[in-house]
């Protein structure tokens, strides 16, 4: 392709950036990232200044933003709001470059000032330069009485009512001891912090809600709200950085005066602002600032060089849209925009599932970004992101690299909506979408490679099989080094396995530890005993007699192995358990403790917890649809049922196996299987009745349409009945729902057998610190006496025992008239009852 005229590409600039413009300042909607706008910028003012003839009075180079849409009236800017000239670090230059060399602009900028004031070295108001929405406060004789953004410079819009939601804003002047001037212009920066920022967009996730791009355009389209109400809502600040009109106030000498004046008038000040001598003063804080950047509570994009003597600037005077006597020194870009070449999913240690975005390589803030975070699946929906867009990638500090818009513009034909895979990447496992959630999980968490780890930790924790001697470190060495890959796999461990697994731990933390001693120049801390040791004061780092005595291994080369045999014998101990620890052990999501104490005292053995359908499990007392769903399908997944049947045959045997609660007859039946079927117009009592006259799913159905209308069933429910089990997978399944109902029911007792315990029926809650006992001790001691232990406090709660520095469990619990008792009453009535 040719390439085009100066004229066209001068026109074809114009028209990029006035768009731009329109949807940054207008519709609050950036289409492009700040670097692409700055290069097109440059690029037309390079062009014009080749080509002068080609220069307008209407260019984006001499106005600043856009005119207001009419959504706002105008404000007539008495003094215009001008924008600033950038300047960037020079590209290619070579890493042993000066500073004036790296830094020309910036050079150049204070060479011409020392050249037309004849002076060395001037002085400079120094302060960042922040992310957000520049905007003018009139005051009139001390009173805020308008408000507006900056528009094109010459005219903005009149947003006072929505200024005046934003508490940093002084909606009167502080009282100084002299008269209030008759009219002062402050300008300065809307803005959103940080934190603010990320807390609003993690409700937004919550709430499924859109999220805001990034904290510029959450404060710029906070601001813009035709509702002052929803302004007042979102988390605005503001610094004041400078003065327009002015009259009835003798102004200081210089801007870093003036600042200080306006925070007597009670505007905040950022606190960043200072002064600098000549360019190398200006430097040393544009490095000062860049590495704070990160900590800093708001987002810039830069710093701001002012001189600062007011005589000074009017010499300097202005070109067309900025001041000669100030210049914007700019970071790297935080945002750019890139190619989204693929849409990947990770698995966490407990399973959760993260899509990732695989980028064409791309510079964002100094540093190569090739992944970003897609966050959810609702995330991806709500950007409509698709594999081949163009999309925004923004990057600040530390923070994960994340895709904050897509150009829809630049979207290549053919592209197609992504949709989460149907199974685990890693084991192949299915992946569920738990209701009401956002984020998808693996099932397979006991041989899902990605969560080993963590239900290998879990499994040994002390809440769970309480393996003594194997804590959270040796879990994943063993994990890592191959020694367990399932839970299972602990139980045919042997001391020589666990001296391996030392030998290998102590080799790699060697290995690391030499290599960060190879690379130390300096001081180098040992962060397993806190000590600071000299580099150069140290042997050889290759010396193993030093390794030796600093990762504690035996100097005589022979390993302890009385730790490996005591660590095997509390793993040989813990097989005989409890079936409440056992299923808890398992990680189930969703299953807490006080879940699987439920499941044994109502389900009896392990053999009916793990082949119970979700249906029935929701009969269950606190088991509701999600956490049935829960553990119906981790039983479901062959990978689970082949860890669980290892385990059972490794040894684990449990002490408290008994038949199902007699008190399932109570919760279980026909009646139960048909209303939690999804047929409309079924109710609990056209349910109850079908039961009543059939008895039996067999008898049910034998029966046709006609004969349950016969048996109260409505005419639409008797239809929706026959559609629903005209579905031959939704018939079988009902029918092993039933057969599994039966199997239970036949192996309960047929009575209930009488509460035996002073506690039975009582809820229970513990807080606050115990000593003779630990409170897992004690809830141990009360439910083998009947009580049922919970959590939290509530109108059903019969007893609350309240150690030292028990907190709102127990405040509520005497706002509620809950009986409370101390340690010494607890000990008592346990002494009682032993």
């Amino acid at each position: 392709m040719s390439k085009p005229s100066p004229a066209n590409r001068v026109a074809e600039l114009r028209a990029r950036i006035e768009d731009a413009n329109h949807r940054y300042y207008v519709l609050d909607d950036p289409s492009i990232p700040d670097a692409d706008y700055d290069a097109l910028m440059r690029e037309l003012e390079a062009l014009e200044a080749a080509h002068p003839d080609l220069a307008s009075d209407d260019s984006p180079t001499r106005t600043v933003g856009a005119r207001p849409d009419g959504g706002f009236p105008e404000v007539r800017h008495v003094i215009p709001m001008l924008s600033l000239a950038n300047a960037f670090e020079t590209a290619d230059v070579a890493e042993d470059a000066d500073d004036r060399a790296r830094y020309a602009e910036v050079a150049d900028f204070e060479r011409r000032i020392e050249q037309k004031l004849d002076i060395a070295a001037p002085v400079f108001s120094v302060e960042p330069k922040l992310d957000g929405l520049a905007i003018s406060l009139r005051y009139e004789d001390g009173v805020f009485v308008q408000g507006a953004t900056r528009g094109d410079g010459a005219t903005g819009e009149n947003v006072t009512a929505n200024l005046r939601q934003v508490r940093a804003v002084p909606l009167k002047l502080r009282d100084t001891g002299t008269p209030p001037p008759a009219v002062l212009e402050v300008r300065g920066e809307i803005y959103m912090p940080r934190k603010a920022f990320e807390a609003w967009n993690a409700k937004a996730l919550d709430n499924n809600e859109k999220l805001l791009a990034n904290p510029r355009n959450g404060a710029a389209g906070s601001l813009r709200q035709l509702d002052p109400a929803v302004t007042r809502r979102r988390p605005l600040a503001f610094f004041a950085y400078s003065i327009g009109e002015v009259r009835g106030l003798e102004l200081p000498e210089t801007h870093s005066q003036t600042l200080a004046m306006l925070r007597d008038f009670g505007f905040p000040i950022a606190p960043e602002v200072d002064t600098a001598t000549g360019f190398d003063g200006l430097i040393a804080y544009f490095r000062r600032i860049g590495k704070a950047r990160d900590a800093l509570p708001y987002d810039i994009d830069g710093v701001v060089y002012k001189l600062d003597d007011y005589d000074q600037q009017a010499t300097m005077g202005f070109v067309s849209r900025a001041p000669r006597w100030a210049l914007a020194h700019k970071f790297p870009a935080q945002e750019q925009s890139t190619v989204l070449r693929a849409i990947e999913v990770q698995v966490g240690r407990t399973g959760a599932i993260t899509p990732v975005a695989r980028l064409e390589p791309v510079q964002v803030a100094g540093v190569t970004v090739t992944n970003a975070t897609l966050h959810n699946e609702d995330q991806i929906r709500r950007l409509d992101a698709r594999e081949g867009d163009t999309v925004i990638v923004r990057r600040a500090g530390d923070v994960i690299p994340e895709i904050v818009r897509v150009i829809e513009a630049e979207r290549p034909a053919g592209t197609v909506e992504w949709t989460m895979p149907a199974t685990c990447p890693v084991c192949g496992s299915g992946l569920v979408r738990e209701e009401g959630a956002s984020a998808w999980r693996c099932t397979g968490g006991l041989t899902c490679p990605a969560q080993r780890k963590e239900a290998v930790r879990h499994f040994a924790s002390r809440r769970a099989m309480d393996i003594e001697g194997l804590g959270d470190k040796q879990a994943e060495a063993l994990v890592e080094f191959g020694f367990v890959h399932s839970p299972a796999d602990l139980f045919a461990l042997t001391v020589e396995d666990l001296v391996r697994m030392k030998t290998a731990l102590d080799a790699a933390t060697a290995a690391d530890f030499a290599q960060a001693v190879a690379d130390s120049k300096g001081a180098l801390t040992l962060d397993a005993k806190g000590e600071t040791v000299l580099a150069q004061e140290m042997p050889a780092w290759k010396d193993a007699a030093f390794l030796r005595a600093h990762l504690a291994v035996d100097t005589s080369g022979k390993l302890a192995t009385k730790w490996a045999e005591n660590l095997v014998a509390g793993i040989d101990a813990s097989r005989t358990t409890t079936l409440p620890r056992f299923l808890f052990a398992l990680g189930i999501p969703h299953l807490g403790e006080t879940t699987a104490k439920s499941l044994a005292q109502w389900l009896g053995t392990l053999d009916f917890v793990r082949t119970t359908p979700a249906v029935l499990l929701q009969a269950l007392p606190d088991i509701g649809g999600e956490v049935a769903r829960s553990i119906a399908t981790f039983f479901e997944q062959p990978g689970n049922v082949e860890v669980v049947d290892a385990l059972l045959a490794a040894g684990i045997t449990f002490t408290d196996e008994a038949p199902p609660s007699a008190a399932l007859r109570e919760r279980l039946g026909l009646a139960h299987l048909l209303v939690a079927l999804p047929v409309d117009k079924l109710g609990g009592k056209s349910a109850e009745r079908l039961a009543e006259t059939y008895g039996t799913l067999d008898a049910l159905l034998r029966a046709n349409a006609s004969g349950w209308t016969g048996a109260g069933l409505s005419t639409a429910g008797a239809d929706n009945l026959s559609a629903y089990l005209a579905d031959r997978e939704a018939l079988q399944q009902l029918r092993d729902t039933d057969a599994a109902m039966r199997r239970l029911l036949d192996a309960a007792p047929a009575t209930v057998a009488k509460a035996s315990g002073p506690l039975d029926g009582k809820t229970v809650v513990l807080t606050g610190s115990l000593e003779a006992m630990t409170r897992d001790e004690a809830g141990e001691q009360l439910e083998a006496l009947g009580a049922k232990i919970a959590g939290s406090v509530s109108k059903k709660t019969s007893l609350v025992v309240a150690g030292e520095a028990a907190g709102s469990k127990l405040a509520k619990a005497q706002e509620l008239g809950v009986e409370v008792w101390d340690e010494a009453q607890l000990l008592a009535f346990l002494a009682k009852h032993a």
